[in-house]
């Protein structure tokens, strides 16, 4: 059985964070392990509070699940602060875990701050260095280099570049906030660069996109897909999730997980 342990906080709205990851490796036939970093107070309209759980009490999360079933692929989410990600990236050189996803998760889709600024730099020279497949959007991406959110496409291009230089073995550079009438995602792996496009959707039910879209590659390297494969199946996973996301609450819905599952049938 193919296994992911996600690394992330609970959402008790149910469409991002650790409820989105087991969601999305259910359908896509991989059993979910978890490791709970923080507890938000939170549903379609936005956070409203944020609990962090203790450092410590990650790692022995962390540990009771890799000494014991083990993980095929270790990904992460909202990690808190410094201390949290110093944990995770032990864990990972303790436990030799073979394959990383990592998705930054600086903000919610509402707005609000779920990384610490002083992390950022953490998150950079131990978590990075340690990630097969890293994938911010565009504000993360121009937080974590320090410069402009991309405007195009090519800046996208170049951006996938200096990421990927930071550390992770492939960067998946999300870019569904960019005007146009497509989203395009770039890929990148150091030699390789793809763009991945889609028809832009008109929908207000993208809660928990981005925990989805990471969550469905990590399931898929599980599986043994190559991470550009893995990539490439996501992105089916996630435009079939919005093209489909329910109209629950009175803010923005979630995505419809089950979708993808239904389309192949």
């Amino acid at each position: 059985m193919p296994t992911v342990l996600t690394i992330a906080g609970s959402d008790s709205g149910g469409g991002a964070g650790i409820q989105a990851d087991i969601k999305t490796c259910q359908e896509l036939s991989v059993y979910t392990t978890t490791a709970i970093t923080a507890i938000t107070v939170q549903n379609t309209c936005g956070v409203k509070s944020v609990e962090p759980l203790a450092p410590a009490l990650v790692q022995r999360q962390i540990e009771a699940v890799l000494e014991d079933i083990g993980a095929d692929v270790v990904k992460t989410g909202m990690l808190v602060d410094a201390a949290t990600i110093e944990v995770v990236a032990e864990m990972i050189q303790t436990f030799e875990v073979g394959q990383v996803v990592v998705d930054p998760v600086l903000s919610s889709t509402s707005g609000s701050t779920l990384l610490q600024e002083k992390a950022l730099e953490a998150l950079q020279l131990r978590l990075l260095p340690l990630t097969s497949v890293f994938t911010p959007n565009l504000s993360e991406a121009a937080k974590i280099l320090e410069q402009k959110e991309c405007r195009s496409v090519a800046e996208m291009h170049e951006a996938a570049v200096q990421l990927q230089q930071l550390g992770p073995q492939a960067v998946v550079l999300k870019g569904g906030h960019l005007e146009g009438d497509e989203a395009v995602d770039v890929y990148y792996d150091g030699e390789t660069l793809t763009e991945l496009r889609n028809p832009r959707l008109s929908s207000t039910n993208t809660h928990g996109t981005g925990c989805t879209f990471a969550a469905a590659i990590a399931a898929e390297l599980a599986k043994g897909a190559s991470p550009e494969a893995a990539v490439q199946t996501a992105k089916r996973f996630i435009t079939t999730a919005i093209s489909q996301g329910f109209s629950l609450g009175k803010g923005t819905g979630p995505t419809n997980h089950f979708a993808y599952r239904e389309l192949c049938e």
